[in-house]
C-alpha cells in the first residue's frame, strides 16, 4: 500500500496506463544495483530514486573530483573530496526519503562481483572500464540478472539490455586494444544525461513490464548529428561467458 504522501509523489506514474498501481508497487519492491556513480550513474540514480525504486545499491570506489562536475550532475562543489557513494546516498535520500540507498565504496572486480550483485533484480553498468564491465556481465549471467549497459565517449552514446543470451561479451568478446576513456578523449556533459536517463528508463520499463525494452538490442545515439539507430544483437556461439 502507498501512503498519502507516496500517492501524491507518484501521481504522474499512477495515471499512466502502462504503470499504474501495480507498476508503481513493482518499483517500490524493486532492487537495483548500480555499478558506477559517474557520468551515467549520476543521472540514472536520480531518476531511479525519483521513480520510487525501493532499494538502490551504488557501487563505486572513487571520490568526487572537480572535473566530474561538468557531467555528474548529482554532485556539487561541497562534495569535492567526498566518496561518490556517500555523496550520492545523501542527495538521493534528500530527493526521495522513501528509497533505501545502499552505498558501497568498492571497486567491483571478478573476485567480488557475485557477492555485490547477487540478490538484485536488475543491474545497471555505467563504468568506462572493460575489466569491470566483463566482471559485471559474468556475475549477471551466472545469477540470471538482466543487465542494462550504457557507454559514452566524445559525442556518441549507447544503451543495451542483456540477458542470459546474448550477453555483453557477445558484443565485446575481448578488451579492445584501442579502448578509449572519457578522460583521454573527452565527452559532452549533456550526453551523459541523455544516456544515463535512457538507462534509467530501460530499468523502469523492465521492472514495470511496460513497453518493449532494448533486450538483445543496442541503441546508438550520435549527438552531433542528432541521429539514433538501433541494431539487433545475436548470441556469439563462441562467447566465453554464455555459449
Amino acid at each position: 500500500m502507498f501512503s498519502d504522501e507516496e500517492v501524491e509523489r507518484y501521481a504522474r506514474h499512477l495515471v499512466l496506463r502502462e504503470v499504474g498501481g501495480p507498476g508503481q508497487q513493482a518499483l517500490k519492491s524493486g532492487r537495483i544495483a548500480l555499478v558506477g556513480a559517474g557520468g551515467l550513474g549520476a543521472p540514472a540514480s536520480l531518476y531511479l530514486a525519483a521513480a520510487g525504486v525501493g532499494h538502490i545499491r551504488i557501487i563505486d570506489p572513487d571520490v568526487v573530483d572537480r572535473s566530474n562536475l561538468q557531467r555528474q550532475v548529482i554532485y556539487a562543489e561541497a562534495d569535492l573530496g567526498t566518496s561518490k557513494v556517500t555523496a550520492s546516498a545523501r542527495h538521493l535520500s534528500d530527493l526521495n526519503p522513501n528509497v533505501m540507498i545502499d552505498p558501497v565504496q568498492a571497486r567491483l572486480d571478478e573476485t567480488n562481483a557475485a557477492e555485490l550483485l547477487q540478490g538484485f533484480d536488475l543491474v545497471l553498468d555505467g563504468t568506462d572500464d572493460f575489466a569491470t564491465r566483463f566482471a559485471v556481465n559474468g556475475a549477471c549471467v551466472a545469477h540470471g540478472i538482466p543487465l542494462v549497459s550504457g557507454a559514452i565517449g566524445r559525442w556518441t552514446g549507447q544503451v543495451g539490455v542483456f540477458g542470459s543470451r546474448p550477453c555483453y561479451r557477445c558484443l565485446v568478446p575481448e578488451i579492445p586494444p584501442d579502448a578509449e576513456t572519457c578522460s583521454a578523449v573527452g565527452v559532452m556533459g549533456a550526453l551523459a544525461g541523455v544516456i544515463g536517463s535512457m538507462m534509467a528508463l530501460e530499468a523502469i520499463k523492465l521492472i514495470t513490464a511496460a513497453g518493449q525494452p532494448l533486450s538483445s538490442r543496442l541503441l546508438i545515439y550520435d549527438a552531433l548529428s542528432a541521429e539514433v539507430r538501433t541494431v539487433r544483437l545475436g548470441p556469439d556461439p563462441d562467447c566465453p561467458v554464455c555459449a
